[in-house]
């Protein structure tokens, strides 16, 4: 069965499980997503935009159906904006399965196994070959970038969010159950609610 592309206007939690099965396309790699994590800006002090915005969040608070690209542990990390514009709402796309591109992506990840080319934040942007330049890009037309439909999992299941301090207990991490593209849970050691 087929998943279309969510509706990207309403809030991150919503938006989360919608994306589980659809397809993140950059030039010739693509590959399914499995695992995301939602954040929803002021009223979650583990979101980027729980202070307000920055020169470094704003595209959060732009238009839904944007990346939002960032730098962390040096690496990048991507959102796909959801919610309306001044909403600062984000779905973290931890994890991927490539499906295309595969060349492309082993060279950016030499001596992976295919099935982990994608799983974890930094290393699916690696795979994808995204960058802080993407930061803002469009998702919904033409673009470098796309987000695609793709098909429905077996079982999405929902836990709590990997490595925040602060509202972890959350259950806004959204994963396809059994695929390999999928990240292992990882406690913060202050996690706090």
């Amino acid at each position: 069965m087929t998943v279309p592309v969510p509706d990207l206007l309403r809030p991150a939690h919503l938006v989360g499980p919608a994306l589980i099965g659809c397809v993140l396309q950059v030039g010739d790699v693509a590959l399914r997503i499995v695992e995301v994590e939602a954040y929803e800006g002021p009223d979650d002090p583990a979101s980027h935009a729980w202070r307000g915005p920055s020169a470094r969040n704003a595209t959060m608070f732009g238009p839904a159906g944007h990346l939002y690209v960032y730098h962390m542990h040096g690496h990048y990390c991507c959102n796909v904006v959801c919610g309306p514009a001044g909403t600062p709402h984000g779905v973290l796309i931890r994890g991927g399965e490539v499906l295309t591109g595969f060349e492309e992506a082993r060279t950016r990840r030499p001596g992976v196994p295919d099935a982990r080319l994608a799983r974890g934040p930094g290393n699916l942007t690696r795979t994808l070959g995204i960058t802080r330049a993407d930061d803002g890009s469009p998702l919904l037309t033409q673009g470098r970038i796309r987000l695609l439909p793709g098909h429905v999992p077996a079982q999405v299941e929902a836990g709590p969010r990997v490595n925040v301090s602060r509202a972890y207990e959350r259950p806004w991490r959204f994963t396809a159950a059994g695929s390999r593209g999928v990240s292992a849970f990882k406690a913060h050691p202050n996690a706090r609610s």
